[in-house]
C-alpha cells in the first residue's frame, strides 16, 4: 500500500509555546509554569500521551466492528514516566524520552474477557503512534 504523508508547521512563539497547525487545526504546545512556562497548553511529552489515546480510540473502534461487537464509551488512562536530567542539561545516562508508559482501557461492553483480550492486543499491534512510540523510526533533522 502507498504512504499516506502527514504534515504539520510549527512556529516559535515564546521559548517555551510553540503554536503548531495541521491541516485546519491549531495545537498550542507550551510548558507548565513549574518548568518555565506560561501553562498555555499540553506540554511536548503530553501530547505524545493524547496521541497514543486518540489513536488506541480510533483503532479500538475499527477492531471491534471487524470484531462484530459494540462498546457503549472508552476511557483512557495513561501515564508515562521520563527523567528530566538530560532534558534540563544534566548529566545522565539515562534516556531523555519515557522510561515506561502504561495505557489502562475500560471499555463499556458486555464482551467476554477472552474477547477483549484478543481485541486489546490487535490494537496494541494496529495503532501507529503505538508503533512509532515502540520501536525506532528514523528522524532527519535539519536546517532551512
Amino acid at each position: 500500500m502507498k504512504l499516506m504523508n502527514f504534515k504539520i508547521k510549527a512556529k516559535s512563539e515564546s521559548p517555551t509555546k510553540t503554536v503548531v497547525t495541521a491541516r485546519d487545526f491549531k495545537m498550542v504546545i507550551d510548558e507548565p509554569k513549574m518548568l518555565g512556562g506560561e501553562n498555555l497548553g499540553a506540554n511536548p511529552v503530553e501530547y505524545l500521551l493524547g496521541a497514543l489515546s486518540g489513536c488506541l480510540n480510533v483503532v479500538g473502534h475499527i477492531v471491534a466492528r471487524e470484531m462484530g461487537f459494540d462498546f457503549n464509551g472508552m476511557e483512557i488512562d495513561i501515564e508515562g514516566g521520563l527523567n528530566p536530567a538530560k532534558f534540563m542539561g544534566k548529566p545522565s545516562d539515562e534516556r531523555t524520552g519515557y522510561q515506561f508508559i502504561h495505557a489502562k482501557i475500560k471499555l463499556n461492553t458486555e464482551m467476554d474477557s477472552e474477547t477483549l483480550k484478543k481485541w486489546v492486543k490487535e490494537v496494541e499491534e494496529r495503532c501507529p503512534v503505538s508503533d512509532n512510540i515502540g520501536n525506532a523510526t528514523p528522524i532527519t533533522i535539519s536546517l532551512k
